[in-house]
This record gives structure tokens, sequence and C-alpha cells, in this order.
């Protein structure tokens, strides 16, 4: 048990391991504006978190995959107005269903979360304050 306690903090102490494709600084720095037209609907997930550095979790918007996070990332979509589901795929998959309104901007937290053999996750819904600095401490990875 105790190899398996110190395996797991090796894991999730990894860091630099895992990369994904990355948008450019200009992207970065327009999704941060934090805006969005007033017919559309601006969907961030983030994941602000160093523990699990070197694992990448699997994102879909609407079971289509958009891309990979790693620690300090983020992911920006806009999307049309209505239900959207989102999943995350770890150790286990989270999904999560939010009601997108036109013109509003909605952050979701992909948290990590310690798992027997790798890291787990949990998404929620957050509210303006803490998904736009959630954001600001990440970085914008390039979405398909």
């Amino acid at each position: 048990m105790k190899k398996l306690i110190v395996a797991s903090f090796i894991l999730f102490g990894l860091a630099g391991c895992a990369t994904v494709p990355m948008a450019d600084d200009n992207q970065d720095a327009a999704a941060k504006k934090f805006a969005v037209a007033s017919d559309k609907s601006g969907l961030y997930i983030f994941r602000n978190e160093s523990m699990g550095a070197g694992v990448t979790m699997d994102v879909l918007l609407d079971g289509k995959p958009v891309g990979q996070t790693v620690a300090k990332t983020y992911i920006y979509k806009e999307v049309e107005p209505g239900k959207h589901s989102i999943t995350s795929k770890s150790e286990n998959t989270d999904t999560i269903e939010v009601d997108a309104k036109p013109g509003t901007l909605v952050y979701v937290w992909q948290e990590v979360k310690m798992g027997v053999l790798y890291a787990r996750t949990k998404l929620s819904v957050v509210g303006d304050y803490q998904g736009k600095n959630g954001v600001r401490e990440s970085k914008l990875i390039a979405v398909k």
C-alpha cells in the first residue's frame, strides 16, 4: 500500500511530461477579454491546478472531442445558445450539462482528484469571479 501511495504522488507530481497543442499568444489574449457576441455563448473549460500536471484529460463537447487539457490550460469554444453537454475523461468519466444563454459566458472547472492508478476528474460550473481567475491562471489550448 505504501508503494502505491508513493507511486501516486510521483504520478501527480510529474510536470511537463504531457503536452497538448497550444494556441498562440494572440488567441489566448483575445479569449481572456471575456467577450462574446450577443447571439452566441462563450464556454470556458479550465484546469488551473498543478496537481496531475503530467496527465492529459480528454474533453468532449456534445459528444465530440474538442481537445485535451493538462495542468494550467483551458479550452474556449463559442457555441450556439442552449443546452450543451461537457464530458471529461480520465480514470473516470464525468459529464455536466450547461444551459448557455445568448451573450453570456459559462465557466466549467475541470478539477483533478487523486485516483487509484491515474488522476480522476470532476466538472463543476463556477461563477464569473472564480471562472475568470481560473482562466487567467491558465493558457489556451488549440481546439478541434
